[in-house]
């Protein structure tokens, strides 16, 4: 168990009714001081519905939780002063330059003009827009406009900072930009960061703990590597058509075969073996006269992908 006072985030059955729709079922979370925290899922999982639960934008229908010590019911005004967040969907004004961007939020915050340009300076050299935060907001790219966000994010100097979908619509180069800032936040400055994501190598490539979520419940929890490494060493996908059940139910009586995954929608099998080159011919060889017909087989080592295939049945996919 973590100790509690190292607890920055503390979430006990965390339940979200909406009418007839239930968001999230008993969720629980417990984020250690100083760590990246990643909650990985679709959209329409419950990954939003959960942030906006501990930055007390909305009540949970039961269950409770702290923020850096504090309780998001009976003392929200004091979660809202420790943490800073970024949301899914941009909300920068345009027709302000980057710097009055920075400026307004401190000012809501009642920082002193002093503080905020001190905050601004280290900032802007922090996510790397010194040649551009006195432009308009609406002159600046997607990548640019994520890292102004980010800097936003963190005016106020918080102990939890919270990203929602921190890199949606980016590309390659501008995503691998924002997760060394995301890196550098943790390693440099200590801070304790909670994030959703559906894109499974950003929670590799930056998570301490993930957390699997789907249709509003937490799966499966664990560190990438550690969670990667129970599905064995290598994972042969194959794709096809006709009645595979013959052939799944002689595929899992083979004594290599450590576990079977099927995606309905896709029409993919996953199998995990202990050497996939290795026994890949005495695996196709179960689908002989079955009435399953293999169209394409793949080998690979197993990823974050595999499995969320294996806890939850489906493939992740927008």
């Amino acid at each position: 168990m973590t100790d509690a006072h190292a607890l920055m985030i503390d979430a006990q059955g965390l339940t979200r009714q909406y009418q007839d729709v239930t968001a999230l079922h008993g969720i629980d979370l417990q984020v250690p001081r100083g760590s990246i925290y990643a909650l990985l899922g679709p959209n329409g999982a419950g990954k939003t519905t959960t942030i906006n639960i501990l930055t007390t934008l909305i009540q949970p229908t039961s269950g409770s939780a702290c923020v850096a010590g504090h309780d998001i019911l009976r003392a929200p005004e004091a979660v809202r002063a420790c943490i800073g967040v970024t949301f899914q969907d941009m909300v920068l004004d345009r027709d302000l330059t980057g710097r009055q961007v920075l400026d307004i939020h401190g000012q809501l915050y009642r920082q002193p003009a002093d503080l905020r340009r001190r905050r601004i300076a280290e900032l802007v050299e922090l996510v790397q827009l010194s040649d551009a935060i006195d432009r308009l907001v609406k002159t600046y790219s997607g990548g640019m406009q994520r890292r102004l966000e980010l800097a936003r994010g963190l005016m106020t100097a918080p102990q939890v900072l919270f990203l929602d979908e921190p890199t949606q619509g980016l590309d390659p180069q501008n995503r691998s930009a924002i997760w060394e800032h995301i890196r550098a936040l943790s390693r440099e400055h200590g801070l304790t960061l909670l994030m959703t994501t559906h894109l499974m190598e950003e929670a590799e490539a930056l998570a301490d703990v993930v957390g699997i979520i789907d249709h509003g419940r937490k799966i499966v929890e664990g560190a990438p590597t550690a969670l990667i490494a129970a599905m064995g060493a290598d994972v042969i996908s194959i794709s096809g058509h006709g009645d595979d059940q013959h052939f799944l139910e002689r595929v899992q009586r083979l004594p290599f075969v450590e576990r079977v995954s099927r995606d309905d929608t896709q029409q993919v099998i996953q199998i995990g073996v202990d050497s996939g080159t290795r026994r890949l011919a005495e695996v196709v060889q179960q689908a002989s006269g079955n009435g399953f017909v293999i169209d394409d087989v793949l080998v690979a080592q197993p990823r974050l992908g595999d499995v969320f295939l294996k806890h939850t049945g489906r493939a992740l996919r927008d």
